[in-house]
């Protein structure tokens, strides 16, 4: 009877003894724990041992979950996922690792959700880092002023309320106001600026989100626009994390010296939807029943919205959040919170937007906080103006509507304000260059247009456009290089545009005679 070492011959297998004996035998040691109980995005674990605060965990299912509450028996869990996946009794390990997601190049042009899943079917992320979600804002001592523009391309915001790179500015109205439109306004006005963008959509109808995307698709946008979609539908959890991961890709593109806009819209979705988390958490509820920390989550990541020093790349993030007002009500809870963190805020006007004053930018109740440094040397030629005469026509024209008499003076100031208003009006997707924009505030300032009917000033101000564009080439190329708008430069640009609308004076007479 032959034996295997007769068949073989002796010490075949001495080389694999040999190297199981070098191998040292390691006890990997897994730390698992069971659902308790789960439902409305959040569950209930039991068993963790030394489980870290934000690290993520694997249900059964493959569903990832973010541990929240960390008490001696119970572990509360965010779930980011269908929590149809996750029953109690599944068992739930340890990554050892937080959220992360994507950053790279690769992501200009594709619209994924917060955990980096791509949602256009154009294929996997190609990406070769990630990156935490949950990123330290940068040192004071890393961050530069705010001194260099954004342009938005809106006549109202570019000249009343200007936007530095580097700023966070709240953009705020009630419900179906034009605050979307105005935020991706701005990202289609950035096509020569070299800005990257990025919009968040945090709790919006599919049907809201797919507009948007059209609308920078058709505006050649996309391919320099990362999308990241929490939609409606999505778990809170998803809602919750989905600006943190955009912010995330944001950085990325600063540390490396380049300029990012982000827009999230809109973080009213986003503080309800971290105030459902808290509560199915049994975090004691505060004021409107949101936790105490509601004010933590949103200045932490806006505070990530900076502009650096040159040592330190050089490159910024403007933050454009978003916020719904209710009943025109800018003294509500998260509204108070969000225009306390940021740098200033756009407000649209219900009233306005009635009256087709489009966009409904109430110029009286926006600011900036970081003002003219961030604003082109010309605009402070017509800036001041702009704002004294909204100002005065708005107060006229409340007494002028029940009938009170006026005098001389102040049916011309009614009548400059109303041309003023004219001008502001801007249709969307129509952008504005500064030279055209420094154009139509000055005719509008300087009474060029006072003459002009209301139902023709848009006419006129395309008239004034060409006329510069024609006679004043050169200044038109100075003004968009950043220097300031001269006295000689002033008259040329009134005698240009005096002669271009001579021919509409003439026809339609004293205007609102």
């Amino acid at each position: 009877m032959k034996t295997l070492d007769d068949t073989t011959g002796a010490g075949a297998f001495d080389p694999l003894d040999r190297a199981l004996e070098r191998t040292p035998a390691e006890l990997e040691i897994e730390d698992l724990a069971r659902v308790v109980s789960v439902g409305n995005g959040v569950a209930h674990t039991a068993g963790f041992r030394d489980l870290q605060a934000d690290e993520l965990v694997l249900f059964a299912g493959g569903v990832a979950g973010i541990a929240a509450n960390l008490r001696e028996t119970r572990t509360g869990v965010i779930v980011l996922g269908p929590a149809e996946g996750v029953r109690p009794g599944d068992r739930v390990r340890r990554t050892r690792r937080v959220a992360d997601f994507p950053v790279g190049p690769e992501l200009l042009g594709r619209v994924t959700d917060p955990l980096g899943q791509p949602l256009d079917g154009a294929g996997p992320l190609r990406t070769a880092e990630r990156q935490p979600i949950e990123r330290p804002a940068p040192p004071i001592m890393q961050r530069a002023p705010v001194d260099t523009p954004l342009q938005t391309g809106i006549k109202a915001i570019d000249a009343a309320v200007p936007v530095g790179r580097g700023q966070r500015e709240l953009i705020l109205g009630d419900r179906q106001t034009g605050k979307t439109a105005v935020a991706v306004d701005t990202i289609l006005n950035q096509r020569d600026s070299g800005v990257v963008s990025i919009y968040c959509a945090v709790g919006q109808r599919a049907a809201a989100v797919a507009r948007v995307i059209k609308a920078l698709r058709e505006g050649g946008a996309l391919d320099r626009t990362l999308v990241v979609v929490a939609g409606g539908e999505a778990p809170p959890g998803l809602q919750f994390i989905a600006p943190y991961a955009a912010t995330t890709a944001a950085e990325a593109f600063m540390e490396q010296g380049r300029d990012v806009l982000i827009v999230y819209d809109d973080l009213t979705r986003h503080a309800r939807a971290y105030r459902e988390l808290s509560l199915l958490l049994r975090r004691p509820p505060g004021r409107e029943a949101y936790p105490g920390d509601i004010f933590y989550i949103h200045s932490r990541l806006l505070e990530r919205a900076t502009h650096l020093r040159a040592e330190h790349g050089g490159g910024s993030l403007t933050a454009l959040p978003v916020i719904e007002t209710q009943a025109q009500d800018i003294s509500a809870y998260v509204p108070t919170n969000l225009i306390s963190i940021t740098d200033g805020q756009v407000y649209l006007s219900p009233g306005l937007f009635e009256k087709g004053q489009l966009p409904a930018i109430d110029i009286g109740a926006s600011v900036s906080r970081v003002g003219g440094k961030a604003q082109l040397p010309a605009y402070r030629a017509v800036a001041g103006d702009l704002r004294l005469l909204y100002a005065q026509y708005q107060e006229l024209e409340t007494f002028a509507r029940f009938g009170t008499q006026v005098d001389a003076e102040a049916r011309r100031r009614l009548t400059r304000g109303r041309r003023v208003q004219e001008v502001l009006r801007q249709d969307q997707g129509r952008h504005l260059d500064v030279p055209d924009q420094i154009a139509s505030l000055l005719a509008a300032t300087e009474g060029l247009l006072d003459a002009i009917a209301p139902d023709r000033v848009a006419e006129a101000e395309t008239a004034c456009h060409r006329a510069v564009r024609r006679d004043c080439a050169a200044l038109r190329d100075r003004i968009a290089r950043g220097e300031p708008l001269e006295d000689d430069d002033r008259a040329a640009l009134l005698d240009a545009m005096r002669a271009a609308l001579a021919p509409l004076r003439e026809e339609d007479g004293d205007g609102d005679a």
